[in-house]
């Protein structure tokens, strides 16, 4: 693989906008098909979605796939034919793995924010193997954010190392809050996914990054990441590609 670093910038992301949602998408999505643009390493669904107060996705099914969910502000309510639901919330990881079939919905908690929008980041990857059984999983983590650097959020690298587990050994998932002049240097992969989901920051090689932007890396890495207004980060470091 040649090494390369691809800035792809928040406002050429293909948009889906109703009346209750507005979801942008750095890959192929529904109606939006680009074969150029289907995944990213493991990485096949990066939805930035803000939905409105007192609405949501109704009930709708999925198979394998390991989905994280990442709010940003507001809270989300979730229910599984499975028997889990959850709010989840600015600072709390969430994971679902569809396996061999799983049946959800995800809504706007109006009984907490009556008026409030929800935003929250959705991220899809391939599982190790399919069909296997369906699970969820959250966990708070606001303390480990607090403290500043790359905190694992999702990982199947390295059972135990992240605040949830996935099933994909070739892939991790990070998040950084970051206040003016702090940094985070990233990890080396085959392939890195980074997604400046508030805010800005200066990569290092690449200039400024604006909130939405996200930057594909191939056979690269280490580079810092400064911010220049509070920021939030999330990247994946992943080992394999779906291709």
């Amino acid at each position: 693989m040649q090494p390369a670093v691809d800035v792809r910038r928040a406002a050429d992301r293909p948009t889906t906008r109703i009346d209750w949602l507005d979801s942008k998408h750095s890959f192929s999505f529904g109606r939006h098909y680009d074969p150029l643009n289907t995944s990213h390493g493991l990485l096949l669904v990066n939805n930035d979605d803000v939905v409105r107060a007192g609405a949501g996705f109704e009930t709708h099914p999925h198979r394998d796939m390991e989905i994280v969910t990442w709010v940003l502000r507001g809270s989300l309510v979730h229910q599984d034919s499975t028997g889990h639901s959850g709010v989840v919330y600015p600072g709390l990881a969430q994971r679902m793995s569809a396996g061999r079939g799983i049946l959800h919905s995800e809504k706007n908690d109006a009984a907490a924010y009556p008026r409030e929008d929800v935003r929250f980041v959705q991220m899809w990857v391939v599982p190790d193997e399919p069909g296997r059984t369906p699970g969820y999983e959250q966990l708070e983590m606001d303390d480990a954010l607090l403290r500043g650097g790359l905190v694992p959020v999702a990982s199947g690298r390295h059972p135990g190392e992240a605040a949830i587990g996935i099933n994909n050994r070739d892939a991790a998932l990070y998040a950084a809050r970051l206040e003016p002049g702090q940094s985070v240097q990233l990890p080396e992969a085959p392939y890195l996914h980074l997604f400046v989901a508030v805010g800005a920051v200066e990569l290092e090689g690449a200039g400024a990054l604006l909130e939405g932007d996200a930057v594909r890396f191939t056979a690269t890495g280490g580079q810092r990441v400064t911010a220049t207004a509070p920021a939030e980060l999330l990247v994946w470091e992943m080992h394999a590609s779906v291709g």
